[in-house]
């Protein structure tokens, strides 16, 4: 980064955890400024950022949110949008030099591809566009000469770890999960799991569908299958192993079987700075590791018995084609029935295994296909649960 040049950020997804933490580091950062914003519904806190930051355009998801924010912000010159073309205009927005994805689910496909297309290069929190489209990203972003640059904190320490040694071969990357809320229990024991509990994460603060996936462990699966994207190995050489304190964020082993590891405290910025600034590193408010305190550094293995979204990854990734779509797409419904109390914490490994068993595979899908295939996924646990 140009250290006199100022970076124009578009973010979509500007109201979650991802999305206002991206805006903490723009505070730290005099010369990063916000051309464009997005949220779903968040109205009074878009407006507050629109206030704070000036962007010359915003969109939210419903026409009539919309029509509130013109009304609200008529004292100032921003543009308000809505709709699936709200996003797009937001991601590909023409000032924009990098695109934050930080919106959650397969959502975020359309307006990723639009940024690609419209030749930004893409900071990348929505891990979904890659399990359901990875193929059509990665191809559009190659196409177009633009850079897909981490965010999660696992593929963002993958990519730190890759630094310095390019040409050199790589074995394994050893993808590193907390565990969650429920590490070290059995299948019996979640049988009557609350919401609560089931959001109560040990070390990160993260949006509620994101802290479910963790509990259920299909967010590590999820990333295995962006893992294979970003960094174009096969699933077999991603190892999934449990690190409870995440101090090791994720690490890459070599084929001379030398190790590096990317360590830190928990804290989302990092990812989101560097990958706003890369290739370089700058000061970062925070907590650092006292490495005087740490007495060890647990390492287990992943219980795949009880936590099956591993499983379900590994087999999705397998098969190909539409079958990660259906993987999210169940997932991203069962989780909003689970956080809607209408169905128990296990019905969501029930609802993903019953989708994925009922699913005629697209072996090529296009944009068209993932999301009939999304709707498909969506139409058929409804009929079922419902």
């Amino acid at each position: 980064m140009i250290e006199d040049k100022i970076k124009n950020i578009s973010i979509i997804g500007s109201t979650g955890s991802i999305g206002t933490q991206t805006l903490e580091v723009v505070d730290n950062n005099m010369d990063m400024r916000v051309v464009a914003l997005s949220c779903g519904s968040n109205v009074e806190l878009l407006e507050k950022q629109t206030r704070k930051y000036k962007p010359e355009l915003i969109a939210v998801w419903k026409e009539e949110d919309a029509a509130a924010l013109r009304i609200l912000l008529a004292d100032m010159d921003v543009k308000v949008e809505s709709g699936m073309q709200g996003l797009i205009d937001v991601a590909s927005y023409e000032k924009a030099d990098i695109t934050v994805t930080a919106i959650v689910g397969m959502i975020g496909i359309e307006p990723t591809l639009a940024a690609i297309k419209a030749g930004k290069d893409i900071a990348l929190a929505n891990k979904e566009t890659l399990v359901t489209a990875g193929h059509l990203v990665i191809d559009a972003a190659e196409e177009r000469g633009v850079s897909i640059l981490p965010v999660d904190s696992e593929h963002s320490a993958i990519f730190q770890c890759l630094q310095g040694n390019r040409g050199n071969r790589l074995s394994r990357i050893l993808l590193t999960a907390s565990g969650g809320p429920f590490r070290g229990k059995k299948r019996s024991e979640l049988e009557n799991v609350t919401i609560e509990q089931a959001l109560n994460h040990p070390n990160w603060a993260m949006g509620a569908k994101i802290t479910i996936d963790s509990a259920t462990m299909v967010n590590k699966g999820l990333e295995v299958i962006e893992a294979k994207w970003l960094f174009n190995v096969a699933p077999e050489q991603i190892e999934v192993l449990i690190q409870p304190q995440s101090i090791i964020h994720s690490a890459v082993e070599y084929q001379d079987g030398a190790v590096i590891a990317q360590l830190g405290t928990p804290d989302m910025r990092l990812p989101i700075q560097y990958a706003l600034c890369y290739p370089y590193r700058r000061a970062l408010p925070g907590d650092r590791l006292d490495f005087s305190k740490i007495s060890e550094i647990k390492i287990e293995k992943p219980d795949r018995d009880t936590f099956k979204g591993l499983d379900f990854a590994y087999s999705a990734i397998k098969t190909g084609g539409s079958m990660p779509t259906v993987l999210n797409a169940a997932n991203e419904y069962a989780v909003a029935k689970f956080l809607g109390g209408e169905i128990r914490f296990l019905e969501i490994y029930d609802m993903i295994e019953y989708a994925m068993g009922k699913h005629d595979l697209i072996k090529h899908p296009e944009l068209e296909d993932i999301l009939a295939t999304k709707k498909w996924t969506e139409e058929i646990l409804k009929a079922k649960w419902n």
